[in-house]
């Protein structure tokens, strides 16, 4: 029987948020950088669940929830300096964010995405990195950076 990624079952996203902010205190601690009211609580808002969040999502709850009026441009600059940090990774077809599950260390983007649910699975298969790389160069292009989007049907809404 398959894991199920966690992404995909019931749980208390409280402790996936209350991890991925002490995470970023610590990992901008080390790297000397701003982690600002703003910015962390936009990435609070993209770990509150795991489908991934756009920014005009993230501006709805802030002056929803928060009361703020932030413009989209301080919304998408808080966005910025998370994905330059490895906090989160973008999601080019659904112009949306998630939390990145292992920000303590650089690395490429692949992920699962369930059309029913959204939620999105992140995996850290170096292997494919390393696929995509070497067919890269084997026809002269040299990687700058990579997601792999795969979408499908997760193994909760599977057993719907």
């Amino acid at each position: 029987m398959p894991k199920t990624p966690l992404a995909s079952r019931p749980h208390d996203h409280s402790h996936c948020v209350h991890s991925a902010l002490s995470e970023a205190d610590a990992l901008c601690a080390r790297q000397g950088l701003r982690l600002t009211a703003l910015r962390r609580r936009v990435l609070e808002l993209v770990w509150q669940s795991h489908k991934p969040l756009g920014a005009y999502d993230i501006l709805g709850v802030l002056s929803e929830q928060d009361g703020r009026r932030a413009a989209p441009p301080t919304v998408y600059r808080a966005l910025d300096f998370l994905l330059e940090n490895g906090l989160v990774h973008r999601i080019s077809s659904l112009n949306a964010f998630v939390g990145c599950n292992h920000p303590e260390h650089a690395h490429q983007g692949q992920f699962l995405i369930c059309r029913e649910c959204h939620a999105a699975i992140e995996l850290e298969q170096k292997i494919i990195s390393d696929a995509i790389i070497k067919s890269a160069s084997d026809v002269g292009f040299n990687v700058e950076g990579q997601t792999v989007e795969v979408v499908g049907i997760c193994s909760g809404c599977q057993g719907a």
